[in-house]
């Protein structure tokens, strides 16, 4: 008998020694992907059931929970759970009669407490909400109308004149399609525009009947949140309540508890901040410490002030945390996670290097996609790890890609071809019932060209979600590149096609071709035009500063411009970037005239070696 129990326990412990010389991350995987399934369960309790909790139906059950508990701490402004649901209720009795179930809004907004309290009163009634970038402008602005149908437009408080003079160019055309404008003021702030917060004041707490929110099916749009894409325009992915559910899920899958504090720098109107950020913060029962606007130098104060355990990022957010100069107190902080995306290998040692031992939490996932990879593991690099029970129930591919014809390469037969391990590829995501594709609101066409069809097999249809990736034989995947006509600046994706379109407006430019160039030292892709000036016209650095200042947010705007007497075009007349890209932006290299965008000047001057050189030994920021 003691015979076989040590035989048993041999046993036992060569394979314990088996799995960990093999299958090292066997038993984290396990654990974490245990959570995962266990959130995905109850999401899919919800689907069966026709008993459907959507994250602002989880936001009234934390209220009566824990109403005093404090949900959101903004700029010296706590509101508890309980007074935010009261003043989102506000809003919602204000507009009750005003819209109806199905209807779309849209928020021109920056970070405040009221960004939130008219989100959530409007979906109590039943309504989409769009959330538009601060940033843009006249033509793109009126085009995020059109696309997702809004009624209705309400413009913060944070910066309302600078948002309404955002709105001043096109508030014709939008009364004439019968939008009402409103903004978060006592007094309207212009004619034809409406106050809103006298109204919300006098309205009751009371909430309105739950029925009105109360939808048969988690697909249902509760959200639009607009992407740059190849298309040039801005893009509303369309977000649906199964969506923003997952995505509130994050936090908690990285183990988060309701005892954290959430430090929130990022812009309501993207996902990262609005569907993880508030909706994890929401899921989890915790306190979210929203900033107006990100500062590194304030960051790491406000951290300890708050007693901050888990901020949000980007990548260009640790990179600016770490070209701060050194302090002595710079570990002295409760933060124990950062959950985020696109943080460099470089910026990732330094940063915890420099300020402790804290767990980097990168998620893959775009807008709009129907995949999302994490590194749960925390491995530098990665942006998200994989394995064998993954794969069985995220169905992705990586392929090989032409870079030339811009297109994934497919076989005789007419089919993708899958990449080796440790080789880049164009990562496919395929589209099932239980990793849907909502695509975009508004043309059918811009949805489409997300998809590929009979990718592997005739029939079947994946996501294409334009980035290029790598698995390593450890499963861990890495980001490589973005294909296509966007590339990431400051944290934002810049489409080319509009910034093309833009620059195309000015009278002495005749043609250009937008893309983007490396800085050292500096994230993503840094603006740069090739440009034809028209014949008997000269180029005007002064009119082109001042056009681009006015049309394109900051972080689109060419930081060089590159003359050419013609520009290149592959085989099937597109524009090549691929040898002006790889050429860069050196005077040495280049016989071609190059300006460089110069904001104390308020012009765009001759790009000279001196100038070149302070960019590159970073003494001339960028």
């Amino acid at each position: 008998m003691w015979s076989w129990v040590a035989a048993l326990l041999a046993g036992l412990l060569s394979a314990l020694l088996a799995q960990r010389r093999c299958f090292p991350y066997f038993w984290r995987d396990a654990l974490f992907l245990t959570r995962v399934l266990r959130y995905g369960a109850r999401l899919e309790i919800y689907k069966r059931s026709g008993r459907v909790v959507t994250v602002v139906d989880r936001f009234v059950q934390q209220a009566r929970r824990i109403p005093d508990k404090p949900f959101l701490i903004c700029e010296g402004q706590t509101l508890s759970y309980g007074e935010l649901e009261e003043r989102s209720n506000r809003v919602a009795r204000v507009f009750q009669s005003a819209v109806e179930s199905g209807d779309t809004v849209a928020l021109l907004m920056s970070n405040e407490p009221d960004f939130i309290s008219v989100w959530f009163g409007f979906c109590k009634l039943g309504c989409a909400v769009a959330f538009l970038n601060t940033n843009i402008r006249s033509r793109s602005l009126l085009h995020c109308f059109s696309c997702c149908g809004a009624r209705l437009l309400l413009v913060g408080a944070g910066v309302v004149l600078d948002l309404l003079e955002a709105v001043e160019d096109i508030l014709p055309s939008l009364q004439e399609d019968g939008i009402r404008v409103w903004s978060m003021t006592r007094e309207s702030p212009r004619p034809g525009v409406y106050s809103l917060l006298e109204k919300m004041e006098r309205a009751p707490p009371e909430p309105v009947p739950a029925e009105r929110r109360s939808i048969r099916c988690l697909r249902t749009p509760t959200l639009y949140i607009f992407t740059s894409g190849t298309t040039g325009l801005p893009k509303a992915a369309v977000i649906t309540h199964l969506q923003a559910l997952k995505a509130a899920g994050g936090f908690w899958a990285y183990g988060a508890t309701g005892s954290d504090v959430i430090y929130t720098p990022l812009p309501l109107y993207h996902s990262a901040a609005s569907l993880v950020g508030i909706g994890g913060t929401i899921e989890l029962g915790a306190t979210c410490v929203l900033k107006k606007k990100f500062s590194a130098s304030q960051f790491w104060h406000d951290c300890r002030k708050h007693n901050v355990t888990i901020f949000q990022y980007i990548g260009e957010l640790c990179r600016y945390l770490c070209n701060q100069p050194t302090a002595e107190n710079e570990k002295d902080h409760r933060v124990r996670m950062g959950v985020g995306n696109g943080l460099r290998q470089d910026v990732w040692r330094e940063f915890l290097r420099r300020f402790g031992n804290i767990r980097m939490c990168e998620i893959y996932g775009s807008t709009e996609g129907n995949l999302c990879f994490m590194n749960h593991l925390g491995k530098i690099g990665a942006v998200g790890r994989s394995n064998f029970f993954y794969k069985l129930i995220f169905k992705y591919d990586l392929v090989k890609y032409d870079l030339v014809r811009e297109e994934p390469v497919r076989n005789s037969s007419g089919f993708c071809q899958h990449v080796q391990k440790g080789e880049t590829g164009l990562l496919l995501s395929k589209i099932c019932s239980q990793s849907p594709f909502f695509g975009y609101a508004g043309s059918k066409q811009l949805t489409e060209k997300k998809i590929l069809r009979d990718v592997f097999v005739k029939g079947d249809s994946y996501f294409n979600t334009g980035d290029l990736m790598a698995e390593d034989e450890d499963d861990f995947i890495c980001f490589r590149d973005r294909v296509g006509d966007t590339f990431r600046w400051k944290g934002e994706n810049v489409a080319t096609t509009e910034v093309t379109e833009i620059l195309g407006l000015v009278d002495f430019i005749q043609e250009a071709n937008v893309y983007g160039v490396q800085v050292p030292g500096n994230e993503g892709r840094a603006g740069m035009a090739a440009v034809i000036v028209r014949p008997e016209h000269t180029f005007d650095g002064k009119k082109l500063f001042d056009h681009v200042l006015k049309e394109l947010p900051s972080y689109a705007r060419p930081l060089f411009i590159r003359l050419q007497e013609s520009l290149e075009m592959t085989s099937t007349f597109k524009q090549q970037k691929f040898a002006l890209v790889e050429s860069g932006f050196d005077p040495c290299g280049i016989t071609d005239p190059l300006y460089c965008l110069d904001y104390s000047e308020k012009s765009y001057l001759p790009l000279t070696s001196g100038v070149y050189d302070s960019i590159m030994s970073g003494q001339r920021k960028v």
